[in-house]
Parts: C-alpha cells; sequence; structure tokens
C-alpha cells in the first residue's frame, strides 16, 4: 500500500489520560473535540506525516468543578493556550505493527520532544464499502514539563495530584476520497 490521506473518524476515537491524585488512585479524563491530519500506509508507518490537535477546552473527567479548575489558568490556562498539539518527526518500527512515534507535544505555549508507543491494530472495509484503518497509541509525559505546576500539599506528605500524565489514544481513521 502506498501513503494516502486518512480522515480521522472522531467518533470511533478517543484522546484518554489520567494522573495520580492524592499519592493513592488515578483520576482518568478525556478530551471530546480533537482532529488530525494523517497521510500513511497503515501497514509501514515509518514514513508516515501525521499532527494531531487537541481542544483543550474540551476536557471532561466527569466533575465540571474539576474541569472548570483544569481550563483555567492553574493548568491549560485555555484562554490563551487553547489546543496542545503533536506533530510526529520520527517514526522507527520496533515489531510487527508496533512503532515508536516521536514528535513535538506543545502543550500551554512549550514544547518538548516526546514518544509515544503506537500500534497498527488492523485495516477493512466499513458495510458502506469505506476502508478504515485503526490505531492505538500510549505514553506519558511530566506536566510540570509544560508549565502544568499547581498543585497542593498533603498533610500525611505528598501532593494532590501526580507529575506523571499518562495517555492513552484509539484511534480510527478512514481512508480519504
Amino acid at each position: 500500500m502506498t501513503k494516502q490521506k486518512w480522515t480521522l473518524d472522531p467518533a470511533h476515537s478517543s484522546v484518554d489520560f489520567s494522573v495520580r491524585h492524592m499519592m493513592i488512585a488515578n483520576v482518568k479524563g478525556t478530551f471530546q473535540n480533537f482532529s488530525a491530519e494523517i497521510a500513511a500506509d497503515p501497514t509501514d508507518l515509518t514514513t508516515a506525516e501525521i499532527e494531531f490537535t487537541v481542544e483543550t477546552a474540551s476536557v471532561d473527567t466527569r466533575n465540571k468543578e474539576r474541569d472548570a479548575h483544569l481550563v483555567s489558568a492553574d493548568f491549560f490556562d485555555v484562554e490563551n493556550h487553547p489546543t496542545m498539539t503533536f506533530k510526529a518527526t520520527n517514526i522507527v518500527k520496533t515489531d510487527e505493527g508496533e512503532y515508536n512515534v516521536t514528535g513535538d507535544l506543545t502543550l500551554r505555549g512549550v514544547t518538548k520532544q516526546e514518544t509515544f508507543t503506537v500500534t497498527f491494530e488492523g485495516s477493512g472495509k466499513d458495510p458502506w464499502g469505506n476502508e478504515k484503518a485503526g490505531f492505538s497509541a500510549e505514553g506519558s509525559i511530566n506536566r510540570s514539563d509544560y508549565g502544568l505546576v499547581w498543585n497542593a500539599a498533603l498533610e500525611t506528605g505528598g501532593v494532590l495530584v501526580g507529575d506523571k500524565v499518562k495517555i492513552n489514544l484509539q484511534i480510527q481513521a478512514a481512508k480519504a476520497e
């Protein structure tokens, strides 16, 4: 297969994250609005062009007060930084259908290089004849690297919010016509 354009299917995709809370549990969240520009041969991602954009105001942790705090200047500062972006700069095949995708992640005006493990989950035609491909991606970032440093000390020691944020993407894309 040759490199072709693919359109993200947001109804069958997700951008999820989790972070330690109070040093004893994990809180999960998702972003409702995101988009991607993908040009790839899904069976060989080493030459793929991938750009991903997430609207930070679309954060959803199933708690309105926490979500309001996350979009404030203490965290995402959506008024000044409405999106976070990722642009792949290097893709290395590590196993059959497995890749390390390194790129520039920009969050809150700070750009750092991050690497995500990406798996090609397969491809096929849907009942309407559209070619679809599926991918999953996992990785983690340190939120403090991006200026997300708000926290509160706990009287028992430790902090309210962990620094490491685990990221999980489930992506389904349709071959563009």
